[in-house]
């Protein structure tokens, strides 16, 4: 069962924090952009890329809002060729938000958003590095009792001088939690 770009959005007010977790509209790809290169981590994509991501793959990714702020976002895909896996193309939490579980928050979301349409596994590359990530996607497969499988995808040859390699972290089946 496919997801729709087309359904109403999704909002969930997450206590006791009041962060508004919400499917991003094409207003929050510009407020995405500023956040991803704010975080100093991330490799930023153009604006363009996430407005048109919030088009294009609005159901599969998710953004939490603080008030009038964007706090954080998560943006996915399905697979094409694995329509049951859902990839994490980005986790982003602006520094001032950040070490209140707010990316487990989203990622949760987001998961529990897409079971329903035939979700069953979540997939992610983490650089060697990103101790943040490897602790969000660990913790993640930890609560959701489900298999955390770690392998080299992408060598640094592939992602070109100054980027470190990329692994592939494979968590499931997924259940609710």
């Amino acid at each position: 069962m496919p997801l729709s770009d087309t359904s109403e959005p999704a909002v969930h007010v997450s206590e006791p924090t009041g962060f508004r977790l919400a499917t991003p509209t094409l207003d929050d790809g510009g407020r995405m952009w500023e956040l991803a290169k704010a975080t100093g981590t991330l490799d930023v994509n153009s604006r363009y890329s996430y407005v048109l991501w919030c088009r294009d793959f609005a159901a599969t990714s998710v953004v939490a809002n603080d008030g009038d702020r964007l706090a954080g976002f998560v943006t996915g895909y399905r697979r094409p060729a694995d329509d049951h896996v859902l990839f994490v193309w980005q986790v982003a939490v602006s520094p001032s938000h950040r070490r209140q579980g707010l990316a487990r928050r989203m990622l949760d979301h987001l998961t529990d958003r897409t079971i329903p349409h035939g979700v069953d596994h979540v997939e992610a590359t983490v650089t060697p590095g990103n101790l943040p990530s490897t602790r969000l996607f660990t913790s993640f497969a930890a609560a959701r009792e489900a298999t955390l499988t770690r392998d080299a995808l992408f060598s640094e040859e592939m992602l070109g001088s100054g980027h470190e390699p990329e692994f592939r972290f494979l968590i499931g089946p997924l259940g609710r939690r």
